[in-house]
Formats: structure tokens, sequence, C-alpha cells
């Protein structure tokens, strides 16, 4: 069984993992852009039908972007070490697992959000989610 949360260990854990979050979407940023300038210079140089190329720094511009992919998957693997679920790293959604009634459901959370108020089953994912309610009130564990 993969980590539970709490509600209260989720709201707690929030600030940590939406830094994380922050910082994955920033080196997702870098990278995409690093890559779009490179297809930049590799359209030009199709339309020119060559053209010089500085070799040194190209080679600096994709290493600068594989260091931002790495970067992000690296703070991707740190936020799924600590059991949250990125669903969307674009949109900015994180689930944590949480068990209700013996079943594990997810409380979700979008970026942006003060805190975490809302849930879903695995199911429904983010369409289907619905506002906590009174089983949700409980910070502490049972076991």
């Amino acid at each position: 069984m993969s980590k539970t949360f709490t509600l209260g260990e989720a709201q707690t854990l929030l600030p940590v993992v939406e830094a994380l979050l922050r910082k994955a979407r920033e080196g997702q940023a870098r990278a995409a852009e690093f890559e779009y300038e490179m297809q930049q210079l590799s359209h030009r140089i199709f339309l020119s039908g060559g053209m010089h190329v500085d070799v040194s720094v190209a080679a600096r511009r994709r290493a600068e972007r594989d260091k931002a992919v790495q970067g992000a998957r690296d703070t991707l693997a740190e936020i799924d070490a600590i059991g949250v679920q990125v669903k969307d790293l674009e949109e900015g959604l994180l689930d944590f697992p949480y068990v209700m009634d013996g079943r594990t459901v997810l409380l979700c959370w979008k970026l942006g959000e003060p805190a975490i108020t809302h849930w879903h089953t695995e199911e429904e994912g983010f369409d289907g989610r619905k506002p906590l309610d009174s089983r949700f009130g409980k910070t502490e564990r049972l076991n």
C-alpha cells in the first residue's frame, strides 16, 4: 500500500510540496524555452540551406536544457518520495492519498488554492472532486 496522509499531515506538507511543484514547473518551463530556441535554430539552418553555427554555444544551450529537464525530473521524484502524487504538472494538480472508510481516496489540491478543500476517488479524477465534509475532520491517525 502506498503512503497515506491524514488531512492535518497533508495540510502541513502543502507548503513544502507546493514549493517543490513550483520548482519542477520552472525547470520544465526553462527546458521548453531551450527546446524552442534549438528548434528555431534548426529551422533557420534549414531555411537558409545551411549556415555557420557556433557549436560550443549550441552545445552549451543543449546542456542547459538537459540540466533543466533533469532538475524537473529530480524534483518530481522528490515529491513522489514524500508520497504525494503529481497529477498534472502544468495545471499544478496534487493528490494526497487518504484512507476513508477503509478505502483510499485522494485529497485534491490545485496550485493557487490556499488549502486542501476537495477530494475525489481514484476513478473520478479531478473532474469528480467534491468539497471536504465531516468525514475529513479527523487529523489524527486511528492506527
